[in-house]
């Protein structure tokens, strides 16, 4: 039996790889090196992992075709050539449904974009807000599509005076949305990477204190702007429920995280913290 150092076998072979060369001379030689690659990969991306790929594009593109959808849906419903006379009620529900594939796409592409190290599948917030988030927005499209099978003409707002042929509820609603839906898309983006889904407990090196943009004036510019994000949907839907559901729970909630996030910001910042606080807003009412 021959064996790898028998005369008739063939002699090994070393291989290199080129490495272009950052000399800009036309007429210089290629460099060879004989360093194997770099094949060092980042295993969050596998199937599976927080940053998965896979995961990151189905999701993009179940919200993607759901934003598309909906919205046309919404614009057959409304029917442009009528839609200052008689446009159909119902087409709040579609509409409600590319406002929020909107908002999750946003959550994901600006934390991408602006603070790429935390772009995980969670950023989309399509389940980490829990089972109460889901159930909430269930139960305001099932209040919608109930008073108009009650109200067919009206919903629960009979008196109130519509603006070429648009109830001022929604008017109101969807200036609330476009201004929620700003405020926390450029929050995020203004914060970079300061911005965090998650309260903060300890201070990460190169943690600052972010003052400019919205920050100047509103001091959690993103929870204002989910705040009333939320409570805009609620009145271009026409609900009453969830609209009061809606503005405790969210008061609740928010009034609880900023008292919590805020003891940390002052033990990280100090007074440089307190005196920010002093001269900025929530925006939210009955929280200071």
């Amino acid at each position: 039996m021959a064996s790898d150092s028998s005369p008739n076998a063939p002699a090994a072979t070393n291989y290199t790889t080129w490495q272009p060369s950052l000399n800009s001379n036309p007429n210089s030689q290629p460099r060879f090196s004989s360093q194997p690659p770099s094949t060092t990969i980042d295993t969050s991306i596998y199937p599976n992992g927080k940053k998965a790929l896979s995961g990151i594009s189905l999701r993009a593109f179940l919200i993607g075709t759901t934003l598309g959808l909906s919205f046309s849906l919404t614009l057959s419903l409304l029917d442009l050539r009528s839609i200052f006379e008689n446009p159909h009620y119902l087409w709040r529900l579609p509409f409600f449904l590319a406002s929020l594939a909107l908002f999750h796409f946003l959550e994901y592409y600006v934390t991408a974009a602006y603070n790429t190290r935390h772009a995980t599948i969670s950023a989309f917030l399509l389940t980490s807000n829990g089972w109460a988030y889901n159930v909430a927005h269930t139960s305001a499209a099932l209040e919608c599509a109930l008073a108009y099978y009650f109200w067919p003409r009206d919903s629960y707002f009979e008196s109130t005076g519509p603006i070429c042929g648009v109830k001022l509820q929604v008017v109101v609603g969807l200036a609330l949305m476009a201004v929620g839906q700003v405020v926390r898309t450029l929050a995020m983006a203004q914060a970079g990477t300061n911005f965090n889904h998650t309260v903060q407990v300890e201070r990460k090196e190169g943690h600052t204190l972010v003052k400019h943009g919205v920050y100047a004036v509103l001091r959690h510019p993103s929870y204002f702007g989910f705040f009333w994000w939320g409570l805009g949907t609620q009145l271009v839907l026409g609900n009453v429920v969830c609209f009061a559901g809606y503005a405790v729970v969210l008061w609740k909630f928010f009034s609880s995280r900023i008292q919590r996030e805020e003891r940390f910001l002052i033990a990280f910042f100090g007074d440089e913290y307190v005196t920010y606080r002093k001269s900025t807003w929530v925006g939210i009412p009955g929280i200071p």
